[in-house]
């Protein structure tokens, strides 16, 4: 009669002969090799995260009126929307920015036209003749940030950036025919233009005025299809009239009669096809480090650089080669010589590099993992413990990329950390099979699936505890929980996957290869265990001298656990949310007083640049002065994108590969941030050293927002709070939203004397701005040019910084009589009419910063600031909150933002995922033993864990980070399996009749052998990850907090178990199973 299986067996009898399992080992072998082709490849996660600008202008009026008429308006209407986390705006004379931040995680499209229909719905919000222009919507995600960036340089002293400029614009249409870019475009440069430089006087000399040339130019340049003319049966197509082609059209052009003769524009003005003005300066130069990546010295090109986005969802890699092998066709065709292209951003090579890196680091896991088991069980138990966790990978792989996660840093981590769990399935079936063998005879079909059955429950039961313990991370909120979802998702797939091959594939793989192993008696190493246990344990075993010493090491390890958790209190252990990774790359951002010209800019960001050039890793960086380098996705949450204008600048700097220097990025820009600070503060500027986060970025790591019922006051708190952070030790990078002090100039039309002369104030207005800013009054047309070629009319740029000259230009009045503006209107100066900041409904002053020095985390510098707060010069008090927003702002109150609030929420989840999986390993245990009590005394050693990992982080110098409390959630499930394993071979030897003393020994001595197997195996795939920067929270977490729990479980686990049997002894009323 054949012996009555469970599940497992039943399953291992019916696969451990079938012709389909070694298919079903290759199809899921040939799936991740699938998975693994296709699967794109990227450096990080990709979050989904939807920003929408929302641009809408209001010309002529000032900040209150826009932040009135426009901002607030807008924010009610756009706070409705489904799905919209944050609302922003920001107003200034004339304009009204607004920001719309969904949840993370809402689909693109379906957010936008949420977003489309609720701006378009309430088009009729203002008058039409209030002079709001219609919104301009501009959609920001993800997928915007330029994956490869390919710099045009020349030191050329013949070319500028005007004819790099031409040389990318032919070079965009190449690179758009390369399968995936979603976006390509040019920064820097001066666009070409048809300039006409007004002359005041030879303009009154002939009797014109600037208006009679603009209208000339406009009229002059009309084409139309007129129709088809009908003759003989035929009909031709008639145009009327040709377009100006060339500046010399337009030079030729009579703008007027004087004396019976015409006036060409030539006249009265000078014309020129060529750059702009410039409004931005970008160059590129080398660093100390330029031969290690081949690049020649150069002390300073002219350049313009090239952004290349890509399309959502694909690869990255293939992308950016193709991308390379196209600039590399193009070279002495669209590219002329004497222009140079570096490639100055290539996120497709480092994620391929890391990708690349990480595979290896999870290869040499395996590897380690399979001669673990060959050390202790065997070479035919490894090539079957081997095979199991490939194939493992393998379906994982494909699972993951079913599940639509990419190849990236995070999702490879998952697979390294969970090979060290996945091999213990395997290792469990195999070891029982292998014993099975030494205790009965016959053949090893009959004995495979009985042994298999043995240990079925057990191992599905510690499976699905660890499940229990990681799965629920999954369902973290906010900027973290898309960015660490591949860890819990991949890791659980992974554990089930697992499982299922320990009971199908792996019953097979031992049928064939274990048929004929020779069996190993281990009683002798067995006894020395036994003996061992025995002096450690028996004398806690016992009566009134056992509970003595009992006590004692009960109130032992809770002191222990108290002083490992006060490492944090006296900060040997700091908490940060993640530390900065090792990257190649940083930026310098610059920000000058209002109203500084961009020359000036250009020249503070030239001594900047200069201290760049004695960092000796550098290989080379750009500038961009009154413009913004290609953002990544730290530049997309924090808008860099919107940074224009002669007072803004950054540096981007490019470091020399990590293997090939001995400074982390992190320590360099530390070391380049002390010396560039004494010029911002020379200039009066704010200089920030960026670093690309390691995680999801914030608008800075420490923001204080200051919420009232006065602005003028809150601004007033806000330079007090600066001062404030200014005085404090270790923080840098300070900014705020208050703008400096500067003036304006207000042009006041005498409205009546202008009324009587037949003068509107708009063509005052439209002149001054045509002289100043200039006016494209018409377009040349060229068959070829793939951008528009404007015909500019604007003062010289001398006369710009005259203001008599520019009051002498003269109007045409009603009777034709040309009168001067300075006869109609005076100048008066007034204080610059500051931007105004909102945050979901409500006006904000934000101050900014971040922590440098020993610490290095934002959160000690934000608490450090807020308890100097007290000491404010404000008049009254000011309430802090931490969480949220306040809802009365009736009085001052100050919101703290930035990294303490991703900490949070981040935390704040995963400590709710922890309590969660804790309670789900509770329930799986009580169905497992039915006992309510029981449970506890397996899951004791859960806070063991604590006296492993927070003295490993003080060990290595390492901060406590999400990671590490990654590491601790999954050791909830990990360790729990152990006491699994001790608690039920405890019970089936009281069962067996053996006294509780010597069962409680016996445990630890028996199953000592497969927990520390167990516990090596995890630690090893834990070893791999810890030269990660940041992920090396997770590997001292798994390893110092395995290796502690593991020595203390063998012994505080059987010894509890022990107590507690004693206590039912005196209470028999309480059923235990």
């Amino acid at each position: 009669m054949a012996e009555k299986l469970g599940i497992s067996g039943g399953i291992a009898r019916r696969f451990q002969n079938n012709a389909l399992t070694p298919l079903l080992a290759i199809t899921a072998l040939l799936m991740g090799l699938f998975a693994g082709t296709i699967t794109p490849r990227e450096e990080e996660p990709q979050i989904d995260v939807t920003l929408a600008n929302v641009f809408v202008g209001f010309p002529g009026a000032s900040t209150t009126e826009v932040e009135n008429l426009v901002a607030i308006p807008m924010e009610q209407v756009l706070s409705e929307i489904g799905g919209v986390k944050h609302v922003y705006s920001m107003s200034r004379p004339g304009m009204s920015v607004l920001t719309v931040q969904f949840e993370v995680g809402e689909p693109r499209t379906e957010a936008l036209v949420r977003l489309y229909n609720a701006i378009y719905s309430n088009q009729d919000w203002q008058p039409p003749s209030l002079g709001i222009l219609p919104p301009l919507v501009k959609p920001k995600g993800i997928d915007d940030v330029p994956i490869v960036a390919a710099t045009l340089w020349t030191e050329d002293p013949e070319r500028g950036a005007y004819e790099l400029l031409k040389v990318a614009h032919s070079l965009e249409a190449e690179l758009k025919r390369v399968k995936g870019p979603r976006d390509v475009y040019t920064i820097g440069g001066a666009l070409n233009i048809v300039h006409v430089e007004l002359d005041p006087e030879r303009i009154a000399g002939f009797g014109l005025t600037v208006e009679d040339l603009g209208y000339a130019l406009a009229v002059s340049n009309v084409v139309t299809q007129a129709g088809s003319l009908l003759s003989n049966n035929v009909a031709v197509p008639v145009q009327a009239g040709p377009y100006l082609s060339s500046a010399e059209d337009v030079a030729s052009m009579v703008v007027g009669l004087f004396e019976g003769r015409p006036v060409y524009l030539s006249d009265v003005a000078d014309v020129r096809a060529g750059a702009d003005t410039p409004e931005q300066y970008t160059w590129f130069a080398s660093g100390p480090a330029a031969a290690k990546v081949g690049l020649d010295a150069v002390p300073y090109a002219p350049s313009v650089t090239i952004a290349i986005a890509k399309k959502p969802g694909m690869n990255a890699t293939r992308i950016a080669n193709a991308v390379e092998e196209r600039l590399v066709q193009l070279q002495e065709t669209v590219i002329p010589e004497g222009v140079n292209v570096t490639i100055t951003r290539n996120y497709g090579k480092t994620a391929d590099d890391k990708a690349k890196k990480l595979i290896q680091k999870l290869t040499f896991a395996t590897i380690s993992v399979i001669i673990l088991a060959w050390v202790a069980l065997g070479w035919r138990e490894a090539i079957i413990v081997g095979a199991a966790v490939i194939v493992t990978l393998a379906a994982t792989l494909f699972a993951s990329w079913a599940w639509g996660f990419t190849i990236n840093r995070v999702s490879l981590f998952a697979l390294i950390f969970a090979i060290g769990i996945l091999v213990d399935d395997a290792i469990v079936v195999v070891e029982n099979i292998h014993r099975h063998r030494g205790l009965r005879s016959g053949d090893i079909g009959d004995i495979i699936p009985p042994a298999v059955d043995e240990v079925g429950g057990p191992t599905i039961l510690a499976t699905f505890t660890v499940i229990a313990a990681l799965l629920p991370m999954a369902f973290v909120t906010g900027l973290m929980g898309p960015y660490m979802s591949p860890i819990p998702i991949n890791a659980s797939t992974g554990m089930l996957i697992s499982l299922a091959i320990a009971l199908v594939l792996t019953p097979w793989l031992s049928h064939r290869l274990l048929a004929s192993a020779p069996v190993h008696h281990e009683e002798s190493g067995e006894s020395r265990l036994y003996r061992f246990f025995d002096r450690v344990m028996r004398p806690f075993l016992g009566g009134d001298n056992g509970r003595r010493a009992r006590t004692l090491l009960y109130g032992g390890l809770t002191g222990i656990i108290v002083i490992a958790v006060g490492l944090v209190v006296v900060q040997l252990v700091v908490l940060k949310m993640l530390p900065f990774d090792n990257k190649s790359e940083f930026q310098i951002i610059l920000d000058m007083p209002e109203g500084t010209p961009v020359e000036e800019t250009a020249r503070v960001l030239d001594e900047l640049a200069e201290v760049v050039e004695t960092v000796p890793e550098v290989t080379d960086y750009q500038v961009y002065a009154g413009t913004a380098a290609p953002i990544n996705f730290n530049g997309l949450v924090r808008q860099y994108y919107l940074r224009t204008g002669g007072n803004v600048g950054d540096i981007q700097v490019n470091l020399v590969d990590k293997d090939d220097r001995d400074r982390s990025s992190h320590e360099i820009a530390r070391a380049v941030r002390d010396a560039l600070a004494p010029i911002g503060q020379h200039d009066g500027a704010s200089v920030k050293v960026v670093e690309v986060p390691p995680g999801p970025p914030v608008i800075s790591p420490i923001v204080a927002e200051i919420y009232g019922p006065d602005y003028e006051e809150q601004k007033r708190i806000g330079k007090a709070l600066q001062a404030v952070y200014e005085g404090t030790a270790d923080i840098v990078d300070i900014d705020s939203t208050v703008e400096s002090d500067a003036k304006r100039l207000i042009i006041d039309v005498d409205r009546q004397r202008a009324a009587l002369l037949g003068i509107p104030q708009q063509r005052i207005a439209a002149i001054l701005q045509m002289a100043l800013s200039g006016e494209d009054v018409t377009y040349i047309h060229q068959a070829r040019e793939r951008y528009p070629i404007p015909v500019r009319l604007e003062v010289p740029v001398a006369s710009k910084a005259d203001l008599e000259t520019l009051m002498a230009l003269e109007v045409r009045s009603q009777s034709g009589q040309r009168v001067p503006i300075s006869e109609i209107a005076t100048v008066r100066e007034a204080a610059w009419d500051d931007a105004v900041y909102h945050k979901d409904l409500l006006p904000v002053v934000m101050v900014m910063g971040d922590m440098a020095g020993r610490l290095d985390s934002p959160l000690y510098g934000m608490f450090d600031i807020s308890s100097q707060l007290d000491e404010l010069d404000a008049g009254y008090p000011i309430e802090q909150r931490y969480i949220s927003q306040p809802e009365n702002t009736h009085y001052f109150s100050l919101k703290w933002d930035g990294e303490w609030q991703i900490t949070y929420e981040t935390f704040r989840d995963m400590g709710i995922a922890y309590s969660v999986g804790l309670i789900l390993i509770y329930l799986l245990v009580v169905a497992q033993f039915r006992s309510y009590l029981l449970p506890l005394i397996i899951m004791a050693p859960i806070p063991l864990t604590i006296i492993g990992v927070m003295p490993g982080h003080a060990l290595l110098g390492a901060s406590f980070t999400a990671t590490s409390m990654i590491g601790m959630i999954a050791l909830a499930g990990i360790i729990v399996r152990n006491s699994i394993l001790l608690v039920d071979f405890i019970m089936e030897e009281t069962r067996a009749g053996k006294s509780l003393e010597d069962a409680v020994i016996g445990a630890a001595a028996v199953r000592a052998k497969p927990i520390v197997l167990t516990a090596l195996a995890a630690m090893m795939g834990a070893f791999f990850i810890l030269d990660d920067p940041i992920f090396n929270g997770l590997a001292i977490s798994l390893i110092f907090g395995i290796l502690i729990s593991t020595m203390l479980t063998l012994v505080v686990i059987p010894v509890l178990y022990y107590s507690f049997r004693r206590v039912l002894r005196k209470a028999p009323a309480i059923e235990t199973s």
